[in-house]
């Protein structure tokens, strides 16, 4: 028998950026039959229904997070998620973090790269529904040349280290980008800059050639899967983009160039900002060393602009957390992103949440299915206590008071307590202590 829910006496956000409106909203299986005030008119009669009482609500498409890494476990380091990870382990804890985020109202995300190639079996598992969790997209390993990622020394010259994967050459990149339609990539992960540490102070800098670029987005393209990058400053920009890479994480530090190629290709943009933004603001209370605070102050404030002419440009922004560091855990700051939208781009709430919401529907290769709230649409809805037209940061987890996955409620009841994994975690010994500071002398020098 065909389930039917009906969202009642609600004000109905529909994801498309235009106002709100009260209504109710009808569902049978997984889809949206109807929304507005025909919507109770269209129950049949004598038929089973349940009925969710949104009256004070705001219904609205769940939220998709584009930008959110489930095996890292709120790592507080790189030699934890390169090294402490185990693989059948990664992926049962990636499946308990991936309730977290349906507590937080998430019912979509793109796992861009994982430990182990995870992400690949939790989006199976959750699909044949032995798990329950988000909708998922996700990549394999990053690819990243010789010099690439973030790790320094950290990321061995060949092989897989952690998340990434080093190719070199024509050949291995060739053979790589072809073996990820085999395990199931939706998308392939470029990381197009890194940095080393010797040369930190010049920022992150383009990895690749052009030619290796557009070799990677030819072979991926010729077999149907599409192409994201992790790009920051303006050559990297500029060459994903001109390669045509159909997704772009970050995309900071554009110059006029790199700008105009973005705008010409209408390529998305997914800056990803709260990792830096969380930081900024509160990096006071955990410790964040202060020149690390004003970096990252910087590369918000200097990419505003950009951001914002590429929203006039009409080229979709997209909410994403990189959720899965300790600066950023699950299930706690994936409205994040639509708060940096409005106070540092200008972008009204509506447009903010847009960003989540239809435009989110870009990044899991959803467009017309997800991300809105119309008839024939899946049935991926929240309601919210609250006014998130006026003030996005009501979408906070404490105020989700519904949420429906392809129109079946999920339980928003607390999760299971968790204990310590042995070995899951770098013990730490503590900073320098000198005698200075063992003898009553002042704090140590981090």
């Amino acid at each position: 028998m065909t389930r039917r829910v009906l969202i009642e006496h609600g004000r109905i956000l529909d994801g498309t950026g235009t106002e709100p409106f009260a209504g109710d909203l009808l569902i049978e299986g997984e889809r949206i039959v109807a929304v507005g005030p025909e919507a109770a008119s269209r129950v049949p009669a004598a038929e089973p229904l349940e009925r969710i009482d949104a009256n004070g609500l705001t219904v609205m498409p769940g939220l998709v997070d584009a930008h959110c890494h489930l095996t890292f476990d709120d790592a507080g380091s790189n030699p934890e998620i390169f090294h402490q990870r185990r693989h059948a382990l990664s992926a049962l804890v990636a499946a308990y973090n991936a309730g977290k985020l349906l507590r937080a109202g998430v019912t979509g995300i793109i796992d861009p790269d994982s430990v182990h190639e995870c992400a690949v079996d939790l989006r199976d598992a959750i699909e044949a529904g032995l798990v329950e969790g988000p909708r998922m997209a996700c990549g394999c390993y990053a690819l990243i040349p010789g010099l690439g990622g973030t790790g320094g020394l950290l990321i061995a010259d060949t092989g897989v280290t952690g998340y990434y994967k080093v190719v070199n050459g024509h050949d291995e990149i060739v053979a790589e980008v072809r073996r990820r339609p085999s395990p199931g990539a939706d998308w392939i992960k470029v990381h197009v800059s890194g940095v080393a540490p010797r040369y930190a102070s010049r920022g992150e800098q383009c990895s690749w050639s052009q030619a290796e670029l557009d070799l990677i987005c030819e072979v991926a393209h010729d077999l149907g899967v599409p192409v994201m990058g992790h790009c920051r400053g303006a050559e990297s920009t500029y060459r994903a983009a001109r390669a045509g890479m159909d997704l772009l994480f970050h995309a900071t530090g554009m110059d006029q160039r790199a700008l105009a190629e973005v705008i010409e290709r209408r390529i998305p943009v997914c800056p990803s900002l709260t990792f830096q933004a969380n930081v900024v603001d509160f990096g006071d209370r955990i410790g964040t060393d202060p020149s690390l605070v004003s970096l990252f102050e910087r590369e918000i404030v200097d990419s505003a602009e950009s951001l914002r002419r590429l929203h006039d440009a009409g080229v979709p922004l997209i909410s994403g957390s990189e959720s899965g560091f300790t600066v950023v855990p699950y299930g706690e700051w994936h409205f994040r992103e639509m708060e940096v939208f409005v106070r540092y781009v200008g972008l009204t709430p509506l447009q903010a949440i847009r960003t989540a919401t239809e435009h989110g529907a870009i990044a899991l290769k959803l467009q017309g299915q997800i991300g809105v709230l119309a008839a024939g649409m899946l049935a991926d809805v929240i309601c919210v206590d609250g006014d998130p037209a006026s003030d996005v940061t009501v979408l906070e987890p404490g105020r989700i008071r519904h949420v429906l996955l392809g129109g079946r409620p999920v339980d928003l009841g607390p999760l299971p307590p968790r204990k310590q994994i042995p070995g899951w975690r770098l013990p730490l010994m503590g900073a320098r202590l000198s005698r200075a500071v063992a003898h009553g002398g002042p704090g140590p020098v981090r």
